[in-house]
């Protein structure tokens, strides 16, 4: 009975993947799935949550804004603002804003007082909604008669005397026969989407234009300070090697200009730009314009939408019309 009960242990069919060599190739495999089944609902759930959190930081967030308009600037649906503080977002301050509120942007009138909400898509990228007049501005006078007139096509431009960032007094009239893109910035200016945008597109234009030395013999850019008190020379010089890879030949072909308050706002009067200063704040609406070679407005690109790509091609027109 023992040997028979030995006999029947010692020749016992073992299931082939319960043998030890099979059982140690399986357990891997078992591991693997578990890991596998264990960590897929985590990966769910890191995925939906960077989803959302990718949702939350593209939605747009909404401020409030009140104050008083400054002017209005059909041409780029743009409102100049003397806005109250708002809280998280801007201190108290006059400023352009761009209003997307077609029907608002007609009713309101400067000296209203306004209600708006500020949709700020990211930083530098912002927008009125919802405009409603709450009121009337009080004890502040509001300029009456006519608007001055601005340059329109084929017009002169004032050929009032700048300094440019090396001090000596340039004219409009001293690049006959070149074309001259010119614009309006400030060096101090905090919002990347006006003056830094503007010289960056500037920066652009310069290095195409020196991609082909005819092209660029024959054209010329100017930068105008709105902010002729701060923006002396050496300001302007330092401000001008920022934006041209720091190197001083630029200046051959770009200049950065001040003029006095007095010419400037004869400037500003001639391109349609609105501007005021309060609180030591600039406030203002852009412009850029093309002089053909015989001193004449060519063309004109108001905001700061417009592509380098489509400014290029007009200057390098308008160069070959001056051969």
């Amino acid at each position: 009975m023992i040997l028979g009960t030995s006999t029947a242990r010692a020749t016992r069919t073992v299931p082939e993947d319960h043998l030890p060599g099979k059982i140690a190739e399986r357990k891997p495999a078992n591991l693997t799935t578990k890991r596998i089944e264990y960590r897929l609902p985590g990966f769910i759930l890191v995925a939906c949550a960077s989803l959302i959190l990718l949702s939350c930081k593209n939605s747009p967030t909404t401020y409030t804004l009140t104050g008083r308009v400054i002017s209005k600037q059909p041409g780029t649906q743009q409102l100049i603002i003397d806005n109250d503080n708002i809280p998280g977002f801007m201190a108290a301050m006059t400023m352009p804003y761009t209003v997307k509120d077609p029907d608002g942007f007609l009713r309101v009138q400067p000296a209203d007082v306004i209600r708006a909400d500020v949709i700020v898509e990211q930083p530098g990228k912002f927008w009125l909604e919802h405009l409603s007049v709450i009121g009337k501005a009080a004890g502040r006078a509001i300029a009456e008669g006519p608007a001055p007139q601005a340059v329109l096509i084929g017009d002169k431009v004032p050929d009032v005397p700048m300094v440019n960032q090396d001090g000596k007094t340039v004219h409009f009239s001293q690049f006959k026969g070149e074309s001259v893109l010119l614009t309006l910035i400030y060096t101090r200016c905090p919002f990347p989407d006006y003056c830094p945008l503007l010289t960056r597109q500037f920066a652009t234009i310069q290095k195409e234009l020196a991609k082909k030395p005819d092209d660029y013999k024959k054209t010329h850019l100017i930068s105008i300070t709105l902010d002729p008190t701060y923006d002396k020379p050496p300001v302007l010089r330092e401000y001008g090697l920022s934006n041209m890879d720091h190197d001083p030949k630029g200046f051959e072909h770009w200049d950065f200009v001040s003029t006095t308050p007095e010419d400037l706002q004869k400037l500003t009067d001639s391109f349609g730009l609105a501007l005021s200063q309060q609180d030591g704040q600039i406030s203002h609406s852009m412009n850029t314009i093309l002089l053909s070679a015989d001193g004449t407005v060519a063309d004109m690109w108001p905001g700061n939408e417009w592509q380098t790509s489509e400014v290029l091609a007009v200057m390098r027109h308008a160069s070959a019309l001056s051969k």
